[in-house]
C-alpha cells in the first residue's frame, strides 16, 4: 500500500490557442475538515468535487474524513472545463493510501467523470499528447473519443480509458494495458471510414458551361488563392464554390496536424479517429456574428470559422449581404493567414490559412449586366456592390464575373471535364510548390511574402515592362501587384513552365476587372 497522507503531485494541461501548456494538480491530506479547492478554478472545475466524490463513493472508495486540499498549479491561471475530474479522483485515492499508483507521475492525464466512475470525453487531445511527449512522460491517459484525436501522433503511447478502473490498471503497473492503447483500438472500420469521407460535393462535369469561371477554380486551388463569384442568381456560384473541394489535393501531414489541433481544440475532433485528411470547407451564413467568424470567449477562447477553414476554404455566398463590418474583419486574417484575439488578460493566436471562395450578385435583384432585366437604380447597385471595399479586393486574387448559362446548352446537357481531371493538374501544380517551399515554411503560392516572391518569382525585363504598365493603366496597389505576381508563378506551375511569361502575366492581371480606374459600374 502507498503511504498514507502524502503530497500527490498528477500531470495535466490546459489549451491555450492550439498548443497546451502544464498543469499540475496537487493533492494534499491533512489534519482539519473539508474538501478545499484552489487555483483559480471556474464553476465547472468547482462542480468537480461533488461529481468526484460521488463517483468514487459508487466504485467503493472513501472520502477521509480530514481536510483534503486541491490545488491547480500554476495559481496564477483560470483553469476551465471538466477534465481535471480524473486527475482530482485519482489524487484522493492515492493520497488517502487506498491504491498503490506508483506509475501516476509518469503520464498525463485528463478526463471528466461520471458518477458511475465512467470517463468522458474532453477537448485538446492533440495538444495534450504533443505536450506530454516535449515534457519526456512515458504517455497520457485519456477518455477513449478523445485519444482516437491522437491514435496517428507517434513518440509516446496514448491510452484510451473508459472508466476509473481502467486508469487504475495502467497506473498499477501489475499488467501489460496494450488493449487500451488506442492505436489497437483502431478498427479497420474506422480507417476505411476516415479515408472514403468527403463533403459530398458537386462534381465539374455536372456544371453547364462556365468554362472561364471554372478556369478561374482551378488556378485558384492550384495556388491557395482568394476568390470572388459575381453574378445573376442560377448561374452556378453556388455550386462551382462547392465544386472547388472536389480538386484540392489532400492535405500534407503537417497541414493535417495543425488543421486536426484547432479541430481538437474546439472539440470538433475527427468522429472516424486519426488527424482529419480531407481539407476543411467551412460554409457559415453571411448573418454570422464577428466572434462566430474570428472567434472567442473570455477566459476559453475558442477558434471561429476562419481558423476552422485553416488550409481549406470558406466560403461565404451572399457576400454583399453580410454587414460590412462583418465582412471588414477578414481583412488581417487574409493578408496575415493568422487570427488574434485580445483579451484584458490574455491574448491567444490561432492559424488562419484559408481560401476565401466569396459569391455575389452584382446587385439587390440580381440582375445588373443583363439587358433590362435590373431594377435597382444606380444608386442602390453601387451602395450594394460598396460592401467590396478597396482593401476587401485588393486581398482577392481572382474576380470572376458569371454571365447566365445559354439555353442551348442548359437544354443540351453535355457534361464538362469531371473534377477527376482537374484534380489532377492542381495536385501536380501543388507538388512543384512543395518542392519549392521546402525550405519557407508554407505550401502554395498564395502564402509567399515579399522576400519569396523576389526569391521564387524573377521577371524578365519584357514581363516587368508589361506588369508596369498594367500597373499604371488599372491604377493598382502594391499589393495587388503583388498577388498577380503570385497568381502569375501559379498560372506558369499549372502550365509547367520554369519561368514566368508575358502570357501569365496577362491572364493574372485579366482577372483583376474590378480593380480597373474608371469602371462604370
Amino acid at each position: 500500500m502507498a503511504k498514507k497522507d502524502m503530497l500527490i503531485n498528477i500531470h495535466c494541461a490546459k489549451c491555450i490557442g492550439i498548443d497546451a501548456v502544464p498543469v499540475t494538480v496537487e493533492i494534499d491530506i491533512a489534519t482539519g475538515i473539508g474538501i478545499h479547492l484552489v487555483g483559480l478554478a471556474d464553476a465547472a472545475v468547482k462542480e468537480s468535487l461533488l461529481r468526484t466524490i460521488t463517483s468514487l463513493q459508487s466504485m467503493g472508495f472513501r472520502i477521509p474524513g480530514r481536510k483534503i486540499v486541491i490545488n491547480l498549479a500554476p495559481a496564477d491561471m483560470h483553469k476551465k472545463g471538466s477534465g481535471y475530474d480524473v486527475p482530482i479522483a485519482l489524487g484522493i485515492i492515492a493520497a488517502s493510501g487506498q491504491r498503490d499508483l506508483p506509475l501516476l507521475d509518469k503520464f498525463m492525464i485528463m478526463g471528466e467523470l461520471g458518477l458511475d466512475g465512467t470517463v468522458r470525453e474532453v477537448p485538446g487531445a492533440l495538444p495534450i499528447a504533443e505536450l506530454a511527449r516535449r515534457d519526456g512522460l512515458q504517455g497520457c491517459i485519456l477518455p477513449r473519443e478523445s485519444a482516437m484525436e491522437a491514435v496517428e501522433y507517434e513518440g509516446i503511447d496514448v491510452y484510451g480509458v473508459d472508466n476509473l478502473d481502467d486508469v487504475l490498471r495502467i497506473l498499477g503497473g501489475e499488467e501489460l494495458c496494450d488493449d487500451l492503447l488506442a492505436r489497437n483500438q483502431m478498427t479497420d472500420s474506422h480507417t476505411e471510414d476516415g479515408e472514403a469521407a468527403g463533403f459530398g460535393v458537386m462534381d465539374f462535369s455536372e456544371i453547364i458551361g462556365q468554362e472561364g469561371a471554372k478556369r478561374g477554380i482551378e488556378i485558384a486551388a492550384a495556388g491557395g488563392h482568394n476568390v470572388i463569384l459575381i453574378g445573376p442568381p442560377g448561374s452556378g456560384k453556388s455550386s462551382l464554390a462547392k465544386a472547388m473541394a472536389g480538386i484540392l489535393p489532400p492535405m500534407t501531414m503537417e497541414e493535417s496536424l495543425q488543421t486536426s489541433k484547432i479541430y481538437s481544440v474546439a472539440g470538433k475532433g475527427s468522429p472516424r479517429g486519426g488527424l482529419l485528411r480531407q481539407r476543411p470547407f467551412r460554409s457559415p451564413h453571411y448573418s454570422a456574428s464577428i466572434a462566430a467568424l474570428l472567434g472567442g470567449g473570455s477566459d476559453n477562447i475558442m477558434p471561429g470559422e476562419i481558423s476552422l477553414a485553416h488550409n481549406g476554404i470558406l466560403m461565404i455566398d451572399e457576400f454583399c449581404e453580410a454587414p460590412k463590418k462583418v465582412l471588414e474583419v477578414l481583412r488581417a486574417p487574409m493578408e496575415d493567414r493568422k487570427v488574434t484575439i485580445s483579451r484584458l488578460k490574455t491574448k491567444v493566436e490561432y492559424p488562419a490559412d484559408f481560401m476565401l471562395v466569396a459569391a455575389t450578385n452584382p446587385c439587390p435583384c440580381g440582375y445588373y449586366g443583363e439587358g433590362d432585366r435590373c431594377t435597382c437604380t444606380p444608386a442602390k447597385r453601387i451602395a450594394y456592390m460598396s460592401k467590396l471595399s478597396g482593401p476587401i479586393m485588393d486581398r482577392i486574387d481572382i474576380q470572376l464575373w458569371m454571365k447566365p448559362i445559354d439555353p442551348k446548352r442548359l437544354v443540351d446537357r453535355k457534361r464538362g471535364e469531371a473534377s477527376r481531371c482537374v484534380a489532377e493538374r492542381v495536385m501536380r501544380a501543388r507538388e512543384i510548390q512543395k518542392k519549392r517551399f521546402a525550405e519557407d515554411g508554407i505550401f502554395c503560392n498564395a502564402a509567399m511574402n515579399s522576400r519569396m516572391i523576389e526569391k521564387h518569382c524573377p521577371l524578365s525585363g519584357e514581363c516587368r515592362n508589361l506588369l508596369e504598365r498594367i500597373i499604371e493603366r488599372m491604377g493598382l496597389s502594391a499589393r495587388a501587384c503583388s498577388r498577380i505576381i503570385k497568381l502569375a508563378r501559379t498560372i506558369a506551375d499549372l502550365d509547367g513552365a520554369r519561368d514566368i511569361s508575358c502570357e501569365h502575366i496577362m491572364e493574372a492581371s485579366s482577372y483583376r476587372f474590378l480593380d480597373k480606374q474608371g469602371l462604370e459600374y
